[in-house]
């Protein structure tokens, strides 16, 4: 079992003064060679230290706020489970109800992050009064309600729990739409309106209400010549997104009892947590500390986990050539969605190929040193993707492989 309270290899920086190994390429990377050399490419592997120091860095941005933890983001159930044991963790974040179902088994507070018309699936929750209790559905629209009373009448199945999903992205009168289009719910009256509307009807149960603030937590502020307009627009957005959500809150308390008001990301942990509309926030992309957040002034995680493929040809006395590498994050089809060459340094994609599916050309400085057979290590833009590509990730503690994880994947499990 993954503990991440265990002091398990040198390297762990509890109660030290010195820098950790991965503020120095130079250490940190060849080690990680080092412990999967006997390995084939592609290799993918989890840091022990970095994913802990990545941990316990969520905790306290989040200023005393429970965390759930975003499986999307992980999907690696090792990972999930040793989270969820350290104090301030509490509960998972879902993306599909097949997922939620699977780990509901063994977890007892799982919120589906988005609505879904799984009718296969929400039969399966309606003859299980178990996983109904421990599983909460996510609603915005009146027609989600009539698709699972077509599934399943009320008084044939338990009770469903749900939660509302309300926009919390800036609408401005300036720039549009900032923020993802999820939830059309997005005053204080039309989610009083609908919250209403679900208490009124047989067979569901309001219990939480989620907001997430994809324009804050999902964009670096220091990245690029708009860091400046995208510091002012997340400033803009928070004094908004305070006082709408509050009035949400105040709302919904005169209408039903609810367990929790979720909102945030990892990039935005620092502002959910001071958000006393807020019961708990959720986060999941910050444990494995893809390079997206490389672009963000309020915290910097360790790159817990990385994956390396080989050289194996050389089309260029500077290019060299890994097989495979296009481990695209989701998100807009941009070059920040690639995979980053982490080492050795001073590798790039090409613009005409970048990351492809089979191989991916590299040049820069270090190219022309790279032999066939060399192994180059990439860090994903995101988290959760790259388990979707492997079925096991590696645990490297100090000079060791540890253990090795399974992924969803590696469990027989692909669920979107």
């Amino acid at each position: 079992m993954l503990d991440l309270t265990a002091e398990m290899s040198p390297t762990a920086d509890a109660g030290r003064s010195i820098a950790p190994e991965w503020e120095d390429p130079a250490r940190y990377w060849p080690r990680l060679t080092a412990a999967t050399a006997h390995l084939p490419a592609p290799v993918a592997v989890i840091d022990f230290d970095a994913l802990r120091y990545n941990a316990m860095d969520l905790l306290v941005r989040s200023g005393g706020l429970p965390i759930r933890v975003a499986s999307k983001s992980v999907r690696v159930r090792a990972v999930l489970d040793a989270v969820l044991q350290l104090p301030g963790f509490r509960g998972i974040l879902a993306f599909t109800l097949a997922e939620a179902l699977w780990l509901c088994e063994t977890h007892e507070d799982i919120v589906l992050g988005y609505p879904t018309v799984d009718r296969v699936n929400l039969q399966r929750l309606a003859a299980d009064e178990v996983a109904a209790s421990r599983i909460t559905l996510m609603v915005d629209d009146p027609a989600q309600l009539d698709l699972i009373d077509s599934v399943a009448a009320p008084g044939r199945r338990p009770e469903f729990r749900v939660a509302v999903d309300a926009d919390a992205s800036l609408r401005s009168a300036a720039l549009g739409h900032i923020g993802v289009r999820r939830s059309a719910l997005f005053s204080a009256g039309e989610v009083a309106a609908f919250a209403r509307a679900i208490v009124r009807r047989p067979g569901f149960r309001l219990v939480g209400l989620q907001m997430y603030e994809a324009q804050i937590a999902g964009q670096g502020d220091d990245a690029g010549p708009d860091a400046p307009l995208i510091r002012m627009v997340q400033a803009r957005s928070r004094t908004e997104l305070r006082g709408r959500r509050a009035a949400i809150a105040t709302a919904l308390a005169e209408i039903a009892p609810l367990e929790f008001l979720n909102g945030g990301g990892t990039g935005s942990l620092e502002f959910s947590g001071s958000d006393e509309a807020l019961t708990e926030v959720s986060a999941g992309s910050g444990l494995l500390g893809g390079h997206l957040f490389d672009g963000y002034r309020s915290f910097q995680p360790a790159p817990a986990s990385a994956f390396a493929f080989d050289v194996v040809r050389r089309p260029a006395p500077d290019i060299a050539t890994v097989l495979g590498g296009g481990w695209i994050a989701s998100g807009p089809a941009l070059a920040s969605r690639q995979p980053l060459p982490a080492w050795p340094q001073g590798l790039r994609t090409l613009p005409r190929e970048a990351a492809g599916e089979v191989q991916t050309p590299l040049q820069g400085r270090a190219a022309a040193q790279l032999r066939l057979g060399d192994r180059v290590w990439f860090r994903h833009a995101k988290s959760g993707e790259p388990a979707e590509r492997i079925d096991r990730y590696h645990l490297v503690a100090g000079s060791e492989i540890v253990a090795d994880l399974p992924t969803y994947r590696g469990e027989g499990k692909a669920f979107l």
